[in-house]
Order: structure tokens, then sequence, then C-alpha cells
């Protein structure tokens, strides 16, 4: 047994399976990915990683499975899916998974391969597990596999602690040891026990308040898209060598290396390493963009980001569409017992219509540029995508407001 000292639930004890995965080159690895990407930028101790982040999950697995009365060999399977959720990750978490997903068609929670080949493989099967099986888990498949990636997963109960912990937010502060011990199984779903449906939204509002808090804070995206953008460059270049397949293999290292190496991405490298981020150029709520630019597919917003350089005379690599995904809040369709029944969150809660008002609310889309170009690409991009916002920000930098709109931005 091996016991760690955890900043967010002290002493962790590391044993069996999980102790020989935890010293594996893919396991290691996560000691070198960020966890929350690229939001250091806006709180600077938000340097915690995918590694401390994985045995907190595996923590709170071991409680749930002892709390459900799981053992042996399938309480083996748990654990060793808990510890490795994550090992599928490229760098920065999942700040450049769409940018890969489109060129290899997986995510990081298909980990199928990383399971079945090298230490990893070698260490399951000598416990007599399959690897097939705990990537299975991984990917939330089956009854237990709710546990590890689900609505009430352990995997969110840590990374909301750790990350309001490490970024000094107050929001993500949920009871996560009351929403172990009140998990159970009734007809193979895994629900919340009786007079648990304020437990239930605690987990809601924490997701709900961290989100423009932390994980989508404007200056978090801008970043996100410049590295996203650089990681594009760099996969197209025929000077960096690099596909899509190695990149999901590097770790943050690896990537700053390659960024700056590579002639294509030098300046984006450049921009991110001194923190000079592009600003916004235009900050749209989600009611006055049109549909056609919401559900626009990768290829649709290179084409409107194209159209936009060019309506306002700059060069192309200095703009980028922002189009996040319509609201959506998972969360809602955790289960809870209510008179004997099983109910979906939502249908209990009346929270929940709330939350989601305040997600549409919050939803942007932004356009960025350099600081001293974003007044015409903001124009042009008003006119460009149909918004109907009558240039708000764009107006406000034509008035020499900048510090003002400087105060939202950083």
């Amino acid at each position: 047994m091996k016991t760690i000292k955890d900043s967010v639930h002290d002493h962790i004890a590391v044993d069996g399976v999980a102790r020989e995965l935890l010293d594996t080159p893919a396991v290691q690895r996560l000691r070198r990915i960020s966890q929350l990407g690229t939001v250091s930028l806006v709180y600077p101790s938000a340097n915690h990683t995918r590694f401390e982040h994985s045995l907190g999950v595996y923590h709170l697995a071991c409680q749930a499975l002892e709390h459900l009365g799981v053992g042996g060999k399938q309480a083996d399977r748990v654990q060793a899916a808990a510890l490795l959720h994550d090992v599928g990750h490229g760098p920065f978490s999942h700040n450049l998974e769409s940018l890969t997903y489109r060129r290899t068609g997986r995510y990081h929670d298909d980990v199928h391969d990383l399971l079945a080949d090298g230490e990893v493989g070698d260490v399951l099967r000598a416990h007599d597990l399959e690897p097939d099986i705990v990537a299975g888990l991984v990917a939330g498949e089956g009854r237990f596999g709710q546990l590890v990636s689900g609505e009430l997963d352990v995997d969110r109960m840590d990374y909301l602690v750790r990350d309001a912990h490490h970024t000094g937010v107050p929001y993500g502060t949920i009871d996560h040891g009351r929403l172990v011990r009140e998990l159970t199984f009734v007809d193979g779903e895994l629900v919340l026990d009786e007079g648990n449906v304020q437990t239930a939204e605690s987990l809601l509002v924490a997701r709900a308040l961290m989100n423009p808090t932390v994980y989508s804070h404007s200056v978090a995206r801008i970043s996100k898209a410049m590295l996203r953008r650089a990681g594009e460059r760099l996969l197209e270049s025929p000077d960096a060598d690099v596909d899509a397949e190695t990149l999901q293999r590097m770790d943050d290292a690896d990537l700053i290396v390659a960024l700056r190496s590579c002639a294509a991405t030098s300046e984006f490298s450049r921009r991110l390493d001194r923190r000079a981020l592009f600003k916004r150029a235009v900050w749209a709520e989600i009611d006055d963009v049109p549909g056609g630019v919401i559900e626009a597919d990768h290829e649709s917003i290179r084409a409107f980001e194209r159209e936009i350089a060019a309506e306002a005379g700059v060069d192309r690599e200095h703009v980028i569409l922002d189009v996040p995904g319509r609201p959506s809040m998972t969360e809602s369709t955790s289960r809870v017992m209510v008179n004997g029944d099983i109910r979906r969150l939502e249908q209990q809660s009346p929270l929940v219509e709330a939350l989601r008002a305040a997600q549409y609310s919050q939803w942007r889309l932004g356009v960025y540029s350099p600081r001293d170009l974003r007044e015409q690409v903001g124009r042009a991009a008003v006119d460009v995508l149909g918004l109907d916002i009558d240039g708000a920000l764009v107006s406000e930098v034509r008035n020499g407001l900048d510090a003002t709109l400087d105060q939202f931005v950083d």
C-alpha cells in the first residue's frame, strides 16, 4: 500500500492493482497534463494536473464501492477505471480535443487501445482484469460505469472541488462525502437515496456557477481558441511532421516545444507565452446570433473567419470565431429517489429551469483579434455573421472606452 498526501482529500491510500498502475508511463504522464488547460492565465494558482485529479477520482471510487458493498474483482475493475479514466487526454486537457477528434474519431474516454497495450495492459492482465472491460467502464458502460462516467460520477465530484480549491473560487464547493454516502443502485440505475433532492441540486448549482466563472471565463476561452488554432496550424504544417495521433500522446511541455519550434505556429506560441492574447472584437448573446452560425460546423466557421478577415482587410490568422455549443445541463438528468420513485432532478427541482435560463443568458459568441484590429474586425464580423447587436462592443472601442472593456476581458 502507498499513502499519498492530497490537497483536497488529505491522505489517499493506493493499493492493489491501482498501486501497480500508478507508476506506469501512461499514468505518470498525467503529471504533465494541466487539469484546466489555459485557465491558469486567469487564475495563476490553477496549475493542478490530471494526475492528482485521477488520484482523487480513485479515492472517491473506493469510498463509493465500500459504501455500496462492492468488492472482489468488480471493485478492482472500477478502481482501475477510476485511476485510468483520463489517460486518453491530450496536452492541455480538453483544449485540443475537438481538433484531434476531427482527425482520429476518438475522444479522451476511448481508451481501449491504450489499456490493451504496454505496461498498463500488462498490469491489468497480471491482476486477471480484462483491459476491454476496464475501458468500457471508463466510457461509462454498464451498471458500474455510471460511477466513473455518468450524471452522478465520482469524476465530477472530484473536479468541482479540486478546481474550486486551486482557483480559489468558492462556487465548486460541494459535500462530496454526502454525495458518495447517498449513492445507491435501483434496478441497475445509480441514484441518490430518499431525501437528497437538495444534495443533487448542490452538484447542479456548483457546476452552473463554475462554468462562467472558471471554465468559460472570457480569457480562458480566448486562450483556448488561440491554442486550438496553433494546434491546427501545427498539424497542417509540413515542417512540423506532427499528426493527430502524435499530438494526442504529447504532454503540455511537448506541445509547447513543438509550437515554439514551428515557423507556422511561433507567433501564437509567443503570444501565449507572454499572455499577449487576442481581445474580444465581438461578444454576442445567443438571441442575437442566427441559428445557422450557432450550428455551423468547423469548415463553415473557418469560412466565416476568412470572410470576416477579407471584409476587415486583415490577415485571416488575425480573426478567430469562437462558437460554443448550445447550453446543456447533463446534471439535470441525475436521478433521485422521491417517495419510492426514481425521478430525474429536472422533474423534481424548480431550480433546474432557473439555471437553464441562466446558462442561456451567459452564452456568448466570441470573435477575437489583436487589440489594434478589434474595431475593424468587430464591424466586419457583425456584418458577415448577421449579428443583431448594433456593434455593441465595437462602439465601446470606437468611443475610446478601452479601459472599460479590458476590465471585463482581463
